[in-house]
């Protein structure tokens, strides 16, 4: 087929939606849900993606966690409710380890099943609620690569001493003081009096808009927590080594550590967990998976629906230009010419459908983005483009084979 009578039957296929404006809009509707479907869906998960990315990063790669159970991903069991706490001295003893460059114990007072404290802090006549109290070593510095905003970090004076200092999260501050400076202000926490001696940077939130429960933090020296719940013991144990590529080697030294400090025995399993950022990277994929699952399956269903609605006009717009299909094979339009004619108009139809699709994906992401984390792909922008005109190549098929095998005698004569 010439490139002339292609952009022939281009012209045809928009003459067509032009004068079946309805018609064709409700034909096309279908596309257009799946596509925009695509768009937004896909929109959502980058951001969703680039926040957890850059979340983990904020972790380091060079860091790995100890805790008595698996906390991310996996439910735990009774059996690992009911395991042995970690020690104080077991984060002091994996940080003799050849490869680690810091390790550091920490304790926390929160409510995880919510993900949110318990504690009120208050200054003068205002007061934020459900702030969360955290208890770490020095050396939690080193391993987390934390910025203080503002003030200064605790010393070793503040930790051998029990000082009353705090440094508070990016939230707890700004809700508490405002415009205020806080270092150097006085704040009660669980009925006691702390000075405040650093703010800390925010914490990236990983789905975007909202206030994050990591921000709404008050941190103490270790033996400063241990005065306000001496009854919280169980350490979470955080440890920074050399080199990425040492990785497998300081697992196994820390392992055989602690199964020597806990003193399991060697046919026993492990009654403790070491696991790092990638664990949640891997989590975060088998929910984006899932997610991805969904928006295909709803995409295909639109997309379906849409391409039998492109097939029934084709089938109609066959039917009604029997005639004219007689007189152009009449005058020498080949089989091949009619086929492709039919199947332009097809694809041109599904092309619009994606176009509007895309446009208002896009707009829905823009919105989106207003209240959390949305990027635009161009690949799922193109991948959504190219379905809709294959969606209407295969629909089409049928309706144009039907056009090319007229006979143009019953044609002509049809009324």
């Amino acid at each position: 087929m010439a490139q002339g009578e292609q952009r022939e039957a281009v012209k045809m296929a928009l003459d067509t939606l032009r004068a079946n404006k309805l018609r064709s809009g409700l034909t096309v509707l279908g596309i257009v849900i799946g596509v925009m479907t695509v768009i937004v869906i896909s929109s959502v998960i980058n951001g969703l993606n680039n926040n957890v990315s850059n979340m983990v990063q904020q972790f380091g790669t060079n860091v790995i966690w100890v805790f008595r159970f698996p906390v991310i991903g996996v439910r735990p069991t009774t059996e690992m409710l009911t395991r042995k706490q970690m020690t104080y001295d077991d984060a002091m003893e994996i940080g003799k380890l050849p490869h680690v460059v810091a390790s550091a114990a920490s304790l926390r007072y929160t409510n995880y099943q919510f993900g949110a404290g318990s504690a009120v802090a208050k200054w003068g006549i205002k007061k934020v609620e459900n702030v969360s109290l955290s208890g770490d070593t020095l050396s939690i510095r080193d391993v987390n690569d934390w910025n203080i905003h503002a003030g200064r970090f605790y010393t070793m004076v503040d930790q051998e001493r029990a000082t009353d200092v705090v440094i508070l999260g990016h939230d707890t501050a700004a809700d508490l003081f405002g415009n205020v400076d806080p270092i150097g202000q006085e704040i009660t926490l669980e009925g006691h009096t702390f000075t405040v001696i650093g703010t800390m940077e925010k914490v990236p939130n990983a789905f975007g808009g909202g206030k994050n429960p990591n921000d709404n933090f008050a941190y103490f020296p270790i033996t400063t927590f241990h005065k306000l719940h001496p009854e919280v013991l169980d350490y979470w144990i955080s440890v920074k080594f050399d080199d990425q590529k040492n990785k497998p080697l300081v697992q196994d030294e820390i392992r055989e550590l602690l199964r020597r400090r806990r003193k399991v025995r060697n046919e026993a399993a492990d009654n403790f967990e070491i696991f790092g950022s990638d664990s949640i990277t891997k989590l975060w994929g088998q929910i984006t998976g899932g997610l991805f699952g969904l928006m295909f399956g709803l995409s295909a269903v639109g997309l379906m629906v849409g391409g039998v609605g492109v097939m029934n006009i084709m089938l109609v717009s066959v039917t009604e230009r029997t005639k004219e299909i007689g007189v152009r094979k009449a005058i020498g339009a080949t089989r091949k010419i009619i086929l492709t004619q039919f199947t332009l108009e097809a694809v041109t139809l599904c092309a619009i459908g994606g176009v509007i699709g895309i446009a208002l994906g896009v707009g829905v992401s823009l919105l989106v983005k207003l209240v959390m984390s949305c990027s635009v792909s161009v690949l799922w922008i193109l991948t959504a483009f190219v379905c809709s005109c294959l969606i209407g190549l295969v629909f089409g098929i049928y309706p144009a084979w039907k056009a090319a095998n007229l006979n143009p005698i019953d044609a002509l004569r049809y009324e």
